[in-house]
């Protein structure tokens, strides 16, 4: 395959068209395509050509091998022996089963690991066996450890000019690109007067809040609740949800200003001051879109007491499946008074009667009332903070990484909430039949000042915001997958999107094949993000799939090539 990453920032692909790198014309499906090169077309750099660029880059530049070869006496068609007992025990060790076990801080600081190895194809897993094939299914090349933005600015150069698929990889290892800095009194441009903080983009979530923590005095961040959430990157230019978003608003409301480089390489600052039209577009406008961001400045805000009670509904209190819906439903359609309470409510539901695990940052009494009335089992358990990070830290665990699920989702209007609340909760158990649902009742919208950025305007009416997953066993026939990826959009998706029509869906946790997904991720945004998308990537060096402007490229063969409709 060709493609190469950079491993330091945020999650990204970008490809580029250059008209003196040409990769393969091909037909599929009748449609006709204009390729990126690949290492089987002639239009591959050559070897000295990628000498010079490790050169460059002052040797950074490494060739990408799963983590997992250590398991394999051979890692594609390379004849060096990648097998290593020790390291493959370590492997597997850390890598869990997508259930329990694994350490899931270990894949993000691995260069090309992924938390979900069924998104790069999972062709070299930990295995028992090290004669089995191990090849890079959907992984980069090559892959850049750039140490500072001017490796950044080497990758997209070489990308753009060989017109290479670029995958951007979120967070960093070590120290790279994980400066932090704190701002008592902010000054520069945002109508903001109070404290902030500039981060590099390898600042993973909760090592944010460790540092806000650690302030004196103590401070906050928006952020997500997976402490492994690359915060500067994705996070921020998908929308970004957290604990904090019924008080604060979602975490691109709260930028301040990005230091980013352009398609053309160049280094740029976008802000309400400086190109304001970027700045606009980096808040929410999809990630691998517009440019790569080496750094953001944001507010931050007092730290305050914290607490919450988790609530559990599980086969252990009830079998009783009808039962466990009324439960469900009683507990969503107070999404709402949740909501705009300014409350976030984190839950997960599995197939009932199984589990309903609730865990609400505030007080839930009518919820209680509710369930008591009508006999549904549950229990809790109460907590208590002096601060929200110690909270934070309490209630939410790390998870097993490996998991192997095909994800949609839907975002639940407080309309939606008031007029279909039967429809959604029949939808979730519908969805729950397949897989786990996890759920977030919150609304960014209550409780601070709207901000004039590209995320889809039904945020600011939320009430709740739930990812479905279909689940997978991740050795699956690639025919297989492309049939549960239909179910998982035609069936289940629809079941989401007939219950709740005002709703919308979220490009960071979203089916990769929504139907009309312009409109369902960026609503009445979506001409604006595409005008400036073709103002600050005309060639189209950057792309995700499903992100702005992105109409006209395919990933094909197999998901092997990215390549433009001719």
């Amino acid at each position: 395959m060709g493609r190469f990453t950079l491993f330091t920032a945020f999650l990204l692909s970008t490809n580029a068209h250059a008209a003196r790198w040409i990769g393969e014309t091909r037909v599929e499906d009748g449609i006709n395509y204009q390729c990126n090169c690949y290492s089987d077309n002639a239009c591959w750099p050559t070897n000295r050509e990628w000498d010079s660029f490790n050169k460059t880059l002052n040797g950074a530049l490494q060739l990408a091998i799963p983590a997992a070869a250590s398991c394999h006496y051979k890692f594609e068609n390379y004849t060096f022996n990648t097998y290593d007992a020790a390291k493959c025990a370590d492997v597997t060790e850390k890598s869990g089963n997508g259930i329990e076990g694994g350490d899931e801080q270990w894949p993000t600081d691995h260069p090309i690991a992924q938390l979900w190895p069924f998104m790069s194809n999972n062709t070299c897993p930990p295995t028992e066996d090290p004669s089995t094939p191990c090849t890079r299914g959907f992984m980069g090349h090559y892959v850049v450890l750039a140490r500072k933005k001017e490796h950044v600015k080497a990758g997209v150069d070489f990308a753009r000019e060989h017109n290479l698929r670029l995958i951007i990889r979120n967070t960093g290892h070590d120290f790279i690109f994980k400066d932090v800095k704190f701002i008592k009194e902010y000054t520069g441009p945002g109508n903001w007067r109070g404290t902030a903080v500039t981060v590099g983009a390898g600042i993973q979530g909760r090592e944010l809040y460790r540092h806000a923590f650690a302030q004196s005095p103590k401070q906050v961040v928006v952020g997500g609740e997976c402490p492994t959430v690359g915060w500067a990157g994705g996070y921020l230019q998908g929308g970004g949800h957290g604990p904090l978003s019924g008080i604060y608003g979602m975490g691109s409301d709260n930028v301040l200003s990005f230091d980013a480089i352009t398609a053309k390489g160049k280094y740029v600052t976008a802000s309400s001051k400086e190109n304001p039209d970027l700045f606009w577009a980096l808040k929410g406008g999809g990630p691998s879109s517009f440019a790569v961001v080496t750094s953001v400045t944001a507010k931050t805000f007092p730290e305050v007491p914290t607490a919450g009670v988790t609530i559990n509904i599980n086969s252990t209190h009830t079998n009783d499946t009808a039962l466990f819906n009324k439960g469900l439903h009683i507990f969503h359609n107070q999404a709402n008074h949740l909501s705009n309470l300014g409350m976030f409510v984190y839950f997960e539901q599995g197939p009932g009667p199984g589990r309903l695990k609730i865990a609400p940052i505030a007080t839930v009494e009518p919820l209680f009332t509710q369930l008591n009335n009508t006999k549904v089992p549950y229990d809790t358990h109460f907590r208590a903070s002096p601060t929200f990070f110690e909270f934070y830290i309490d209630m939410f665990e790390d998870e097993s990484p490996s998991p192997n699920s095909i994800i949609g989702g839907r975002l639940f209007t407080q309309r939606d909430m008031a007029e279909t609340s039967q429809a959604i909760s029949d939808a979730l158990i519908f969805a729950a039949t397949t897989g786990i649902n996890v759920g977030h009742i919150v609304n960014p919208g209550h409780g601070a000042p709207t901000v004039d950025n590209a995320i889809h305007p039904s945020w600011r009416n939320a009430s709740s915001f739930v990812i479905t997953n279909v689940l997978m066993s991740g050795t699956e026939p690639w025919s297989t997958k492309k049939e549960k990826e239909l179910f998982n959009t035609n069936v289940i998706g629809r079941a989401m999107r007939d219950a709740a029509p005002h709703g919308a869906s979220y490009v960071n946790e979203g089916d990769l094949y929504e139907p009309h997904w312009q409109d369902a991720y960026w609503g009445a945004n979506y001409p604006r993000l595409c005008d400036v998308r073709r103002k600050w990537d005309p060639e189209g060096v950057f792309y995700a799939q499903t992100t702005p402007g992105t109409e006209k490229w395919s990933v094909i063969d197999y998901g092997r090539k990215l390549c433009r409709k001719i």
